[in-house]
């Protein structure tokens, strides 16, 4: 049972890592629609370079959250009692993001307009600070007794490292959707995304190293897990660097898949530092929970490992199709749905 709850910690993992991948650019692009768009036709272009995506990149959230349930069903409770309040933000942050998407162009209206336009940007704007504050308290540690029981207080949650760590978060997604923008427009939009991103890009590395040396800090992940995530750091510093050198000679495309090396690599340091716990306890480092005490039984496991890889293969084929298929850059005279 241990085995096989190791190999759903994992999946668990990478299912986290590509939600933040791939919905990450997603958020960017959100936020992006009232940082860098001068009019309609603009903000239409930009959700249209990710209207063939977004919802199926969600899929990864939903998929995360079934696999919690699933295979860790004490994680799973624990997490959503504890943060009921954040997550359900989380939820309608989404929910109004998406309704963005469908309903701006149901009318003419520039109040219409402008309302949807409104709920897109902040539907992409908290989604990633309010995760990056939960991630950012997993490895912090809470409140978590002896039942698995977190009854964490306001400040356990909010604090300052809690919060660096969702800025952090929400601006790796903001650098991350604009560069995304310069693979998928042209022109002047294209311009102002890589210009933008450029200006970020120092921020983002100020970010990233205050959250990595407060993390050194206050957690005690570095000390248990120190020399993969030494390592993983700088890799991830090299894939930063690299990532202003490419958007500096237009290679947006390696400057893209560099913004996302950083992301993986922050999440996977993560999950690296956590494991094999789950949710770290700051009462008693007994009562953390952990791939062991917190897995479902072997049975279940069994079962949900080969449904998995049965059906794997078809979900990321079909996903990987979809972005072949919606390759092109989008213009004005693209055929403009939303």
């Amino acid at each position: 049972m241990f085995d096989l709850g190791v190999l759903w910690f994992i999946l668990v993992a990478v299912l986290f890592i590509g939600f933040f991948f791939l919905e990450g650019f997603d958020f960017g692009v959100g936020m992006s629609t009232q940082l860098i768009a001068r009019n309609d036709m603009e903000r239409r272009i930009l959700i249209n370079t990710i209207g063939p995506f977004w919802d199926a990149n969600e899929v990864w959230l939903i998929t995360a959250g079934g696999a919690l349930f699933a295979a860790f069903p004490h994680w799973y409770a624990t997490l959503f009692s504890g943060f009921y309040t954040p997550l359900v933000v989380v939820l309608l942050a989404l929910i109004i993001r998406a309704t963005g998407f469908e309903f701006r162009a149901k009318g003419n209206h520039p109040i219409w307009k402008k309302s949807w336009d409104i709920c897109i940007f902040l539907g992409s704007l908290l989604p990633p600070l309010l995760f990056g504050v939960v991630f950012a308290c997993f490895i912090q540690g809470l409140p978590i007794d002896k039942n698995m029981e977190l009854n964490a207080g306001f400040f356990d949650i909010v604090n300052v490292y809690t919060l660096t760590g969702g800025i952090t978060v929400l601006m790796l997604c903001l650098v991350h959707g604009l560069m995304f923008t310069t693979i998928r427009t042209v022109g002047d939009l294209q311009d102002r995304a890589r210009n933008l991103g450029q200006k970020l890009l120092p921020l983002l590395g100020i970010l990233l190293t205050a959250f990595t040396v407060m993390t050194y800090i206050k957690t005690d992940i570095f000390e248990r897990q120190g020399t993969i995530l030494s390592f993983l750091f700088g890799i991830g510093v090299i894939a930063f660097v690299l990532s202003g050198y490419f958007i500096s000679r237009k290679k947006d495309g390696w400057a893209f898949g560099m913004t996302g090396a950083v992301i993986a690599l922050s999440f996977i340091s993560i999950f690296i530092g956590l494991f094999p716990r789950l949710m770290i306890s700051s009462i008693n480092s007994s009562f953390s929970l952990t791939v062991s005490n917190a897995a479902s039984g072997h049975y279940s496991l069994t079962v949900m490992t080969i449904v998995a890889l049965t059906l794997l293969p078809f979900v990321l084929g079909y996903q990987i199709w979809s972005y072949i298929v919606f390759r092109k850059r989008v213009t004005e005279k693209s055929h403009l749905e939303y």
